[in-house]
């Protein structure tokens, strides 16, 4: 008889705004086993006026990570294969030499405002940019990033000679060829919503240099080997690939969802913000399209996620952070939960879409003063803001499932819900019934296994992502919440 294959063995960076993780994944007898070796917090940081990453903690931290992975492989094995994913939008300036020449810019530091305001004043340039590159106008796209850096600081057109995200910068660190991956690039409001290729339009609607930006590559590009192996794990790693996996992690939070054919099924990546959309082969565009702020973005197999953001769980953080109480454990998110389901229906829903929301200095202030300007009143303590917030993000949801089906002419039949959220029992009941179909929540790593799902193709080990799905799906744990009344 034949030898049974040999496991294999890969990396899943997978970066978020609140915290990012290293985890190493085994493929084996067609199952994927995944196991965190490294997790560690992550923030923007305030100076002066203006919020930054910090990049090179960052950096160090992938490198632990990856230690971790390869004292955690059986003796002999090797790493495989690595892929970074990130929150969308965020990047790097460098020079020819591959020096930062700017400070990475969080994308929900203020000075986007005055370029976010006067795009939205002017119609006909609002409506051109968006049927070139299917992305709305929103604060922290990279086209108004970038549009006050050169107007602010115009010696950067000369000394930038690349701008990556950091995806692309913390895979070109690890040793691939420096390259912008098209799922982060969609997000910029910079790619032709057409093809790969940059918008001219958009690009020169922002003032923003063509040549900073190479040709996108696609999801399963080999980017070339680990550099400097002996600092991150010796022999584990030195035959290891650079794998462009889709760089931002919603992407791979849709590659990991177990979908039905047919396209019936809406897709809720539910974390700090809830990402909700569907899979395309076109894009969603026109005058409804804009007016409710579709982005097109793209999925790993260079197809659309026509989808809408709505704020999420940064609601609930925030408020955690002012009641200064925040559950720890299982048992402590299941009391907090359970308090907040025995409370009745809040008299009146959050508009969740109320900009106040942003990025307000108190959570609780902003959710009161909204309360209070709509003559509601407000929560008495923290079991009824959970309450709150999670029935008004339910309500959200619905909202643009159904502003999605008049769009699009299509009906959904189900919400996939993964991430943070889809262990909120709460959330995904309330989003059951503002929706009125089934919500199937998933005990799913999605943004990591969507990652090591493209590492696995581009290796040969699955043959696309219909059959990586269809041999997920059989083995998932899954809770069914039906809609009530």
């Amino acid at each position: 008889m034949p030898a049974a294959p040999r496991p294999l063995y890969l990396a899943a960076v997978d970066l978020g705004a609140t915290s990012g993780r290293v985890i190493l994944g085994t493929w084996k007898k067609q199952r994927l086993e995944l196991r965190e070796v490294h997790r560690f917090p992550n923030a923007f940081r305030s100076l002066g006026t203006h919020d930054y990453w910090d990049v090179p903690g960052l950096w160090a931290q992938i490198q632990t990570g990856l230690r971790a992975a390869a004292a955690a492989l059986p003796k002999g094995a090797t790493l495989a294969s690595v892929g970074v994913d990130c929150w969308g939008v965020d990047h790097v300036l460098l020079d020819r030499a591959g020096r930062l020449v700017f400070p990475a810019h969080a994308y929900r530091d203020a000075r986007t405002q005055p370029g976010l305001k006067k795009l939205a004043r002017n119609r006909a340039d609002l409506a051109r940019v968006y049927a070139a590159t299917g992305i709305p106008n929103v604060f922290y796209n990279t086209s108004l990033q970038l549009a006050e850096a050169v107007a602010s600081q115009p010696w950067l057109v000369d000394a930038v000679d690349r701008c990556l995200f950091l995806p692309d910068y913390f895979n070109h660190l690890l040793g691939g060829r420096a390259a912008n991956e098209l799922t982060i690039a969609s997000t910029s409001q910079l790619l032709s919503v057409r093809g790969r290729a940059w918008s001219a339009e958009a690009l020169g609607y922002f003032g923003v240099p063509a040549k900073w930006f190479g040709r996108p590559v696609a999801p399963g590009t080999d980017l070339g080997g680990i550099k400097n192996p002996d600092t991150l794990g010796g022999a584990a790693l030195a035959g290891s690939r650079v794998i462009a996996v889709p760089g931002h992690d919603t992407a791979c939070a849709y590659d990991a969802m177990p979908a039905a054919p047919g396209g019936g099924d809406l897709f809720l990546s539910s974390g700090t913000w809830s990402l909700v959309g569907f899979e395309s082969p076109k894009p969603l565009l026109g005058a409804d399209a804009l007016a409710a702020r579709v982005a097109n973005e793209r999925t790993g197999d260079g197809g659309y996620r026509p989808l809408t953001n709505v704020i999420g769980l940064w609601l609930l953080e925030g408020v955690m952070k002012d009641f200064a109480s925040r559950p720890e454990t299982h048992e402590a998110w299941a009391s907090l939960i359970a308090a907040a389901e025995a409370l009745p229906a809040p008299g009146g829903l959050l508009d969740v879409a109320d900009p106040v929301f942003t990025s307000p200095p108190s959570m609780k202030a902003a959710i009161d003063g909204h309360l209070a300007g709509r003559g509601l009143a407000r929560p008495g303590d923290l079991a009824g803001y959970t309450r709150l917030i999670c029935d008004s993000l339910g309500r959200g949801h619905a909202d643009a499932m159904r502003r999605f089906e008049a769009m699009a002419g299509r009906r959904f039949k189900r919400i996939l819900i993964v991430g943070g959220g889809s262990r909120n029992r709460l959330l995904c009941q309330a989003t059951a019934d503002a929706a009125g179909v089934p919500v199937v929540s998933f005990a799913l790593e999605g943004t990591a296994v969507g990652n090591l799902a493209r590492q696995l193709i581009a290796l040969g080990a699955v043959a696309d992502l219909a059959t990586f799905r269809e041999l997920l799906g059989r083995r998932l744990e899954q809770t069914v919440y039906a809609p009530r009344g």
